[in-house]
């Protein structure tokens, strides 16, 4: 998602607008159903079996490559530490941030990536259509005739006060709270830790087995607009992680900044189209109930 000339299946699958910029489906909900079935098997879930006759096909793809399945979940667990482009740029400069804390940071490897719009607001609920609510100690979801409603449970509309920057690099500005960079560390190591009822995933929750990970984005926000015959447009990279439980944060953000794919493939690596790469990267991770942590430093 390099540049902002996308047309026809590539708009709708990054922004969920057709070329006229109206907001459409880019599949029906059994087909999003199948991929996320498919995609929660590839990383190693177990998947239900679906009760729902029309279906039927679906669990023959699933029985039909469950053994694709758990090689792809096998090598994916033979490759752990290994880190796509972008998340590789953000590990390096951790490493050599916090090198003087002595807390090593090691960003998320297995982490259910959302890369296609709409699948994060899939998730947001439970896949049984009986079920139109899923709630937690953090978020509010319901399903509505003409969409969704999030609703988290602190939902601030400024940060004065609670901006916390640390003590690392350029000057913290007057208005802003300075904290030692250990802090930081430790509150970044224990945003990586959430809770266990934090990271079940919405869309299982009804299943005998729930899914229990942690959930990213990728985005590619544009800075500068292309100045045609002077400048390429130019784009940031960030990337999101957030517990399970919180996955309707990032079908807010995509919903705003459109959603860039997969991280892992080439097409989609800042790091290679630097033409329309502002050559800044930055992370977001969400880290609710870290209102009740001390942290002695």
């Amino acid at each position: 998602m390099a540049n902002t000339n996308l047309h026809g299946e590539d708009l709708i699958r990054h922004c969920g607008l057709n070329d006229k910029g109206k907001a459409v489906e880019q599949m029906d909900n059994q087909s999003f159903h199948r991929l996320i079935a498919v995609k929660l098997a590839s990383h190693g879930f177990d998947v239900p079996q679906s009760t729902n006759g029309h279906r039927e096909a679906e669990n023959q793809v699933m029985q039909l490559a469950s053994d694709l399945f758990r090689r792809y979940a096998e090598q994916s667990r033979l490759l752990t530490g290994h880190l796509n482009p972008p998340d590789r740029r953000i590990q390096d400069f951790l490493d050599d941030a916090l090198s003087t804390t002595g807390i090593c940071i090691a960003l998320p490897t297995n982490a259910i990536n959302m890369d296609r719009y709409g699948m994060a607001r899939k998730l947001s609920l439970p896949e049984d259509p009986s079920f139109d609510e899923f709630h937690n100690s953090e978020n509010s979801s319901y399903k509505l005739c003409n969409g969704v409603l999030h609703n988290p449970f602190n939902d601030r509309r400024t940060t004065k006060g609670v901006f916390h920057i640390a003590d690392y690099g350029l000057p913290v500005p007057a208005d802003k709270i300075k904290v030692p960079l250990v802090t930081y560390a430790k509150l970044l190591e224990a945003a990586l830790q959430p809770p266990e009822d934090l990271n079940l995933l919405p869309y299982t929750s009804q299943w005998n087995n729930p899914v229990e990970s942690m959930v990213s984005l990728m985005l590619r926000p544009l800075v500068c607009p292309e100045v045609p015959g002077v400048s390429p447009e130019k784009r940031l990279e960030v990337r999101f992680f957030v517990p399970g439980g919180c996955v309707s944060n990032l079908d807010f953000v995509e919903s705003i900044f459109g959603n860039a794919g997969d991280p892992s493939l080439p097409e989609n690596d800042a790091g290679i189209d630097t033409n329309h790469w502002t050559g800044t990267s930055g992370c977001v991770i969400l880290a609710p109930r870290k209102y009740d942590m001390y942290v002695m430093c």
